[in-house]
């Protein structure tokens, strides 16, 4: 054969492989609400990046490709002209299965990944383990979840959940960093319905079982969901903006956009201190242009957490949400802090705490699940990152929770409250219950003189300036000065030098 007859040997593969498992399943698959693996890897990519690796994998009679490229597309490309490695399963080849092959093609881009630093993106759609290869699937995605946990810390991962991700393939999405489900068709779960009905008895649907609401919502599992793959991708491409490549690299800069007016802020606080109020709006109010990109934001509302940029720079957010469950931290709520707080850590992003808590939320159901183990996650998380943290505390700071929310002790680099904060053991009303108690029963109108303990309490001990006194307040701030201190605080901690002792690893209370 000549070179010319080789080339067009060559191309012609090439087209055999890129039309995937043929036109009929490409139809069925966008009838389905779907796109294909290479349409997919076209809307996420610059246009003209992408560099496929590995693309004849597993086809030893290349004249007759029975399973093109094995069901999964491999290789790398830039994303707002950053390097990236993705792989996308292709559902139109033996409906996305992992095997051997396909599982080999996976860990050669993760190898890739971590070998060059740049973030692994995973587009999951498929059927799952592919059962005629036996136990030669079930190690292939112990070599996958292997490499996600090497990765860890180390590179940025995101996985995609745009098809079925079924049986021990969830494994690898839960090992990364961020989740995002595709609302529709993105689907996750241990074991399915037949599965359930058979063992339990239960009727339960595909929706409610690992559907993108189920995870985002209630399991906590996801971190995003897209109303479409359009609105996935453009997910993807936003999170990625505010990470760096890899965990030696600083993360990226954007333009210095100045946020809203900040004589708003004076008015978000109610000045009953019972009254709620949404702490996303303090945040508009200090992040560069008021942009704020949150994470989990159904599951446990009652903490927010997410990226902002503070004078062109990506910084991770936490807050407490006065206006649901007031606020207080409970178990779904210390983990997703905790977790946060540690992805934080790992990339060099400066962690902003909002402080505004009244406690530990209270109950036998929160004492049972073990509010206790899941609470001292967020100790040593905060506790651990070596970061700039600087804290903000806004109205209330109370109990064990004011410490857990990143206080000087845990090693705040600093600390500012606005004249608003009030911080003690507990709240004036339970201080005095306790404090008074012989006083309010005997006087002739108890409900009076609770009232008159409960403000003079709150006039005397529940203020800033004690905790100032003490050192463990840097400043008591204007609020409209919020972004001006932030700003000079996190210039002044550029050159942060902080290690942890020596050590393999610490032991986390999971």
């Amino acid at each position: 054969m000549s070179i010319q007859d080789k080339l067009d040997q060559l191309n012609k593969l090439k087209e055999q492989v890129t039309a995937g498992g043929g036109h009929k399943r490409i139809e069925k698959q966008h009838e389905a609400g779907k796109k294909t693996a290479r349409e997919r890897i076209d809307m996420l990519f610059d246009p003209g990046t992408f560099v496929e690796l590995v693309t004849f994998a597993g086809e030893e009679n290349i004249e007759d490709l029975k399973n093109p490229g094995e069901g999964v597309v491999v290789g790398y490309g830039d994303i707002d002209g950053r390097k990236v490695c993705v792989y996308a399963q292709d559902f139109t080849v033996s409906g996305g299965s992992l095997g051997k092959v396909h599982a080999a093609k996976i860990c050669k881009v993760m190898d890739y990944a971590m070998k060059v630093g740049v973030p692994m993106i995973g587009l999951n759609d498929s059927g799952g383990a592919r059962i005629q290869e036996g136990v030669d699937a079930l190690n292939g995605y112990g070599e996958i979840f292997y490499r996600n946990t090497r990765a860890s810390g180390v590179i940025p991962q995101i996985s995609v959940i745009m098809g079925p991700c079924a049986g021990g393939a969830v494994y690898s999405p839960a090992l990364t960093d961020f989740i995002i489900m595709v609302k529709k068709t993105g689907q996750m779960f241990i074991t399915g319905p037949q599965v359930i009905k058979a063992v339990t008895g239960e009727e339960v649907s595909m929706e409610v079982l690992g559907g993108a609401i189920t995870h985002n919502q209630t399991s906590g599992v996801a971190h995003f969901a897209a109303e479409d793959e359009e609105d996935c991708i453009k997910t993807i491409r936003e999170l990625l903006g505010y990470l760096p490549s890899n965990n030696y690299e600083s993360p990226p800069e954007a333009k210095i956009m100045e946020p809203g007016n900040s004589e708003e802020l004076l008015g978000v606080i109610p000045e009953s201190p019972h009254l709620p109020y949404d702490v996303k709006k303090i945040i508009k109010l200090v992040v560069d242009g008021g942009d704020f990109l949150e994470v989990q934001p159904y599951f446990a509302r009652n903490a927010v957490v997410g990226f902002a940029r503070i004078k062109g720079r990506p910084v991770g957010i936490i807050a407490n949400q006065p206006d649901f469950l007031a606020g207080c931290l409970d178990i779904n709520a210390s983990d997703k802090i905790s977790r946060f707080v540690r992805f934080c850590d790992c990339f060099s992003l400066p962690i902003i705490t909002f402080m505004d808590v009244p406690g530990f939320l209270p109950g036998t159901s929160q004492e049972f699940g073990g509010i206790i183990r899941h609470g001292a996650k967020m100790l040593y998380a905060y506790s651990e990152a070596t970061v700039p943290k600087i804290t903000i505390i806004l109205r209330k700071a109370y109990g064990g929770a004011y410490l857990a929310m990143c206080s000087s002790s845990l090693r705040a680099d600093n600390v500012f409250a606005w004249p608003t904060a009030e911080i003690a053991v507990m709240g004036p009303e339970g201080a005095v219950n306790i404090i008074y108690k012989k006083e309010i029963d005997g006087a002739e109108n108890p409900a009076e003189m609770r009232t008159k303990l409960t403000t003079e309490y709150r006039d005397k001990f529940a203020n800033p300036y004690i905790a100032c006194a003490r050192g463990y307040l840097d400043d008591v701030i204007d609020p409209r000065d919020t972004r001006k201190r932030i700003i000079e605080t996190l210039e002044m901690l550029q050159t942060k030098d902080d290690h942890n002792p020596d050590k393999k690893h610490g032991n986390i209370p999971l």
